[in-house]
């Protein structure tokens, strides 16, 4: 299967469907908008997140109201302003700014939950990792979020660093004997952005199956997105560009439950502090 996406220069720039990439639950899009410009739109059986890439927009639904003043000039100048909306939610989007740069994912949903607006002062923020492996978190809709399945955040490592590292996985699930939950079962989808159109950052996608083996290593660059059916995923940002991604995910359980290689899991205990450079992003920069 063709595991990395191109970036096409239209209105909806990335598409992926769940039945195209022959998943169960996550589908994606990122669209560009004009002033001129709406989008109309009914979330039916399914809950959906709008991420704000770059400029502002409001919304308005059977479901309430929202508008956005402070949204960031790009990924690299500020946090994310995050809209969920539950099933059955009917909405009109508008673009308030000159250009309009938005994300979204949706999958169908078990339960209805209130649709709530996150704005970038009230997104938790993690620092997390060590040494050349220390990347930003902004968990835009964590685990434990009022939501069906949805998780999404995202990411930003520095020049140089590694990233979902040491790798993990997060393609079954897993349950202890105490009934807890060891390792969710998740499709997720990688979105990338960078500063300048020469960078790029490598990304590795393997399984330890020797009966069905997979061993992908993908160059990617601005607004490709990378799709991860199954096995560990690790990122490395080229030397120079500092990398940001926008995760996605979907799947058995509302979740970031997974399993590292065992291979790798000492460097867990090897690592001596946090970059300095971290963190590259903060909701002080939205207003600038």
């Amino acid at each position: 299967m063709n595991l990395i996406v191109k970036s096409k220069k239209q209105k909806i720039y990335q598409s992926i469907s769940a039945e195209n990439a022959g998943w169960n639950w996550l589908n994606f899009e990122a669209r560009l908008m004009g002033p001129s410009e709406t989008w109309t739109y009914d979330t039916g059986e399914h809950e959906m997140v709008i991420v704000l890439l770059s400029g502002n927009y409001k919304v308005e639904s059977n479901r309430g109201n929202w508008e956005t003043k402070n949204g960031r000039k790009n990924v690299f100048q500020g946090i994310a302003h995050t809209l969920y909306l539950p099933r059955e939610t009917q909405f009109t989007l508008i673009p308030t700014s000159e250009a309009l740069d938005i994300a979204y994912c949706w999958c169908s949903a078990d339960h209805d939950f209130e649709p709530q607006m996150i704005t970038p002062e009230e997104t938790p923020t993690v620092i997390f990792g060590g040494d050349n492996a220390t990347r930003q978190f902004n968990d835009l809709i964590p685990p434990g979020f009022g939501c069906s399945r949805l998780v999404c955040r995202e990411v930003y490592t520095p020049s140089g660093n590694w990233s979902s590292f040491p790798p993990h996985k997060h393609d079954e699930r897993i349950i202890d004997h105490n009934g807890e939950l060891q390792e969710a079962q998740l499709e997720e989808i990688y979105f990338y952005k960078f500063q300048k159109p020469e960078a790029y950052a490598i990304q590795q996608i393997y399984t330890k199956d020797h009966q069905d083996p997979l061993n992908e290593i993908l160059r990617v660059r601005h607004d490709d997105a990378v799709l991860v059916p199954r096995g560990y995923h690790p990122v490395t940002a080229v030397h120079g560009y500092h990398c940001y991604y926008l995760n996605f995910l979907a799947g058995s359980d509302q979740s970031l439950a997974n399993t590292p290689d065992s291979d790798y899991e000492w460097i867990f205990d090897s690592w001596k502090g946090k970059d300095p450079r971290l963190p590259l992003v903060t909701p002080a920069m939205n207003n600038q």
